[in-house]
């Protein structure tokens, strides 16, 4: 009966958090291996982070924690204690993959030469990361937070939400990354906010839809 217990009550806290440091990974990997050595940045808080080395020195591993518990403080009110756990754990696990991959050299070829593709692949890695833990209701970083309080208060789709912020942050990043960087950028961070949206709201199963249809 013990072992049954245990069982019922932390297999599926044991998925879920091995679900949210997954997503945690893979979003670190690409920003690390992609948005960080060609220049395609993101919006949000991550984008924030690439801004904050750039012209402080600040790691990224130092900076998330602190921009994400500012952006958490604010959306503690509506997204509630549940989220703000789930985001806990993503937040530590952002911190400790970016200092995972900082001590290896990079694993993808440098693709500076080629910013349409690490663009669409920055925010491939990204969208999947981010769009996992949103998924397990907690969140990668402050932008994300901000944008689930805005999509509540506002009744935008999260990928208009995202869009909002991302674009922000942007024009800030116009600062030290050249224009015709920035339009790519902006390729990034809408793949990344559409993949996001899509797995925070996928389709119903099809059984379902059937049922509804009838």
């Amino acid at each position: 009966m013990r072992q049954k217990w245990k069982q019922i009550q932390w297999g599926p806290l044991a998925g879920r958090t091995a679900l949210v440091l997954l997503g945690a990974a893979i979003a670190s990997f690409g920003i690390y291996n992609i948005h960080r050595r060609t220049g395609v940045t993101e919006g949000g808080v991550l984008g924030l982070l690439l801004l904050a080395e750039h012209w402080l020195g600040i790691p990224s591993s130092l900076c998330s924690l602190l921009l994400d518990l500012a952006c958490y403080a604010l959306a503690l009110r509506s997204l509630g204690w549940s989220f703000l756990r789930w985001s806990a754990v993503a937040t530590v696990g952002m911190s400790a993959f970016f200092r995972l991959w900082e001590s290896f050299p990079p694993m993808l070829p440098d693709l500076s030469a080629h910013p349409l593709a690490a663009a669409l692949l920055g925010g491939l890695f990204v969208g999947v990361g981010v769009g996992i833990v949103v998924r397990q209701g907690g969140s990668c970083g402050g932008d994300d937070a901000l944008a689930l309080v805005i999509s509540k208060a506002t009744g935008w789709r999260l990928s208009r939400a995202y869009l909002f912020t991302d674009l922000t942050v942007l024009l800030l990043s116009l600062s030290y990354i050249p224009l015709r960087r920035i339009a790519f950028s902006l390729v990034t961070v809408t793949v990344s906010s559409l993949i996001i949206d899509a797995l925070q709201s996928p389709r119903l199963p099809l059984r379902r839809r059937r049922s509804e249809a009838s």
